[in-house]
This record gives structure tokens, sequence and C-alpha cells, in this order.
């Protein structure tokens, strides 16, 4: 089987700024990924998806989960790049959460609802 091992190379390599290095490997993969995983979506546009993934991250200071997060991110770009993942996991990822409804959400029917409430709930 085949084994990329990113996480393992990330841990051995001795750079002094380990997050622009993987914001850098994850962009240099991205085009394959929009291939492989037959995501038509512009490669800009899913940047910025990844991007906003690591700027809801910016605020962490403690080096330790600094180091976790890295790994875990390596780790995330290896399952996809060996195809472990399914197109929504990464659309949701590109994308973000669009789609926040939720069923507490939606409209309660009643007992003696029609059929047009029943079929017009959002």
């Amino acid at each position: 089987m085949a084994s990329l091992q990113l996480a393992t190379k990330a841990r051995q390599a001795a750079y002094i700024n380990p997050i622009p290095t993987l914001y850098r490997a994850i962009a240099k993969e991205l085009p394959r990924v929009l291939t492989i995983y037959d995501i038509d979506l512009p490669v800009p546009e899913a940047r910025a998806g990844i991007r906003s993934l690591f700027e809801s991250n910016a605020q962490v200071k403690d080096i330790r989960v600094l180091d976790m997060l890295v790994e875990k991110g390596y780790m995330e770009l290896e399952e996809t790049l060996l195809h472990y993942k399914q197109k929504p996991h990464l659309l949701r990822i590109f994308e973000g959460f669009k789609h926040t409804n939720t069923g507490a959400d939606r409209k309660k029917l009643g007992l003696n609802s029609t059929i047009d409430e029943q079929f017009n709930r959002a």
C-alpha cells in the first residue's frame, strides 16, 4: 500500500516556521486534490477556504497546541492524498459550513397541518 508519510517527514524536518511550510505544502497539492476528487472549484477559491481555516487558529499562542495543529494538518493532507476522505468532507472545508439549518431550526408542524405546510417547511 502506498504511504506518503508526510506527518513523519514534517516531524523530522528541522525548520523554524512550520505553519507557513504546512500552508505551502497544502497549496502545492491543492490542484491535485481538486483533480483527484473531481471538485469543480477554482484553485483560488479553494485556497481561500484553506486560508480561513488557518486564520481561525491564528489566536493560538501555545507552542504545544501549535505543534499539535501542524501535525494534524499534515495528517489531514496525507489522508486526503491517499483518498481516505470523501468529496463532501472536502467541500465542507473548501466552501465552509454554508448549511447551518438543523432540525431544531425548522418550523414545527401541528397535528392538523395541511399538506402545503408540510412541504413548505424550511
